[in-house]
């Protein structure tokens, strides 16, 4: 009895507490977590934001890097932070889309009921690049190539399990490819394995490619998303070839909360991300690295990040990557 009192007391205390607290937040600086370091796309997005937002919740924002596990320290960490809106995790199709379906003993959080969905921020294509000197000079004489050639032809990445990693796989399983997979320590070196021929090609974030393939260093064959990218309107899709209907990756970034994060706050949170990807200054940000705003309310968050924890799990399923 005395315990069912303590709770009650407990439970009305915090219920008085909650509105005052929710209508005086922000009252201190906020934490965007990065499970990347400083200078990667994810980072300069979060940053970007986080400037944007500091003026429209009158309040700083620090954005704190945990990089290692390929995002899941930094998930870890934000899961057993307080649910007071101070700290949230810039998410991304890794750690709330291929981790949990690769990192199934180690992953150290519950990407769904540890975290409370706030809003999307970016959609960022995948361009597949290739030498310059390599004779195809589009998807199907890379097909073709490496049909020639089998278990010849190399592809770098940014590590295993990466979505760079899931989607040279994908390429060689829907055509059907014997290819050598070369996993390297971050997306720059993966790029330099491709400009040096220690690669033929990769999968790169649009952002990480662009400034090689302008300077001719890399040539794009294709982007990995449904429509094609307005920074590269003259390359096709992936899709665009025939024997490769339906194939798409596009990663991203959003914001989450841990749970039990209030409502209004993470309403407030939502209302200001909107705000803030609005601004000229962020969009051409963000359209210079390659990224495209994106915004959405938290409950189509939920839906979405549900639907890429399934998809992501079908896909490793199918190609068979392990990690642990």
């Amino acid at each position: 009895m005395k315990r069912i009192l303590a709770a009650t007391a407990l439970a009305s205390a915090l219920a008085g507490a909650t509105p005052a607290a929710v209508a005086a937040w922000p009252e201190q600086p906020i934490r965007i977590v990065v499970g990347y370091a400083a200078g990667g796309t994810t980072d300069i997005l979060a940053r970007a934001l986080g400037e944007e937002l500091s003026r429209t919740l009158k309040q700083s924002i620090i954005v704190e890097n945990k990089a290692g596990a390929a995002g899941n320290i930094a998930a870890a960490s934000v899961q057993q932070a307080n649910p007071d809106g101070y700290t949230l995790l810039m998410a991304t199709v890794s750690s709330h889309g291929i981790n949990p379906a690769l990192y199934k003993k180690s992953l150290g959080y519950d990407p769904v009921g540890g975290f409370t969905p706030v809003g999307m921020v970016a959609a960022i294509p995948l361009v597949l690049v290739a030498n310059p000197k390599l004779e195809a000079r589009s998807v199907p004489e890379l097909v073709a190539l490496a049909k020639s050639r089998p278990d010849e032809l190399n592809y770098s990445s940014s590590g295993n399990g990466s979505p760079v990693h899931l989607a040279g796989a994908m390429f060689a399983q829907q055509a059907g490819l014997e290819l050598v997979h070369v996993p390297y320590r971050g997306g720059a070196l993966a790029n330099t394995a491709v400009m040096t021929g220690e690669a033929q090609f990769s999968f790169a974030t649009l952002p990480g490619a662009m400034p090689q393939v302008k300077a001719n260093n890399l040539r794009p064959l294709a982007v990995t998303t449904t429509n094609r990218s307005a920074q590269l309107p003259e390359v096709p899709t992936v899709a665009e070839t025939p024997g490769f209907t339906g194939y798409e990756i596009n990663t991203w970034n959003a914001l989450l909360a841990p749970k039990g994060t209030p409502p209004e706050v993470v309403n407030t949170l939502n209302a200001a991300i909107k705000s803030a990807m609005s601004a000229p200054k962020v969009k051409q940000l963000f359209e210079k690295e390659g990224a495209v705003p994106t915004t959405t309310s938290p409950q189509e968050l939920a839906v979405f990040i549900d639907a890429e924890l399934k998809k992501w799990a079908e896909v490793v399923r199918a190609v068979d990557i392990r990690v642990d």
